[in-house]
């Protein structure tokens, strides 16, 4: 052996990690739901990170997660498209108002949707295109 590798001693006070993780608690559970659904005011990439990081540990988070993915993914993507418009003269300014108005409706319903799922209820958009399945 080299003087950087050591022979791990029988007594060793450090135990590796876990391979997977715990499953989430019914509380954490609905926290994590209801946050996919608060993300909403920051568009799509919040209620992605929540799938992506809970999805094999709470059934409630998953479904909530996916949820929200489906409905923000494509206003955030109208939503682009809407701040890149804002450059063209005359009419620049009505998507700058779409933009905003685009944004507030999908911070409402990401709030009232938030509220249903910290009481522990399942929500569904109104509108809504189940990319993900």
């Amino acid at each position: 052996m080299t003087s950087r590798q050591t022979k791990p001693s029988e007594n060793s006070r450090f135990e590796g990690s876990r391979t997977s993780a715990l499953p989430l608690t019914p509380s954490e559970d609905r926290q994590w739901a209801t946050m996919a659904h608060f993300g909403a005011i920051l568009g799509c990439v919040p209620s992605a990170i929540v799938f992506a990081v809970f999805r094999d540990r709470g059934p409630f988070t998953a479904q909530e997660s996916k949820e929200a993915f489906n409905f923000t993914f494509p206003l955030t993507i109208l939503a682009i498209v809407f701040n890149v418009l804002m450059i063209l003269p005359v009419i620049g300014w009505l998507f700058a108002v779409l933009a905003v108005a685009l944004w507030v409706y999908m911070t409402v319903s990401g709030a009232l949707a938030a509220i249903q799922a910290n009481k522990g209820r399942p929500y569904r958009y109104r509108i809504n295109l189940r990319l993900m399945k």
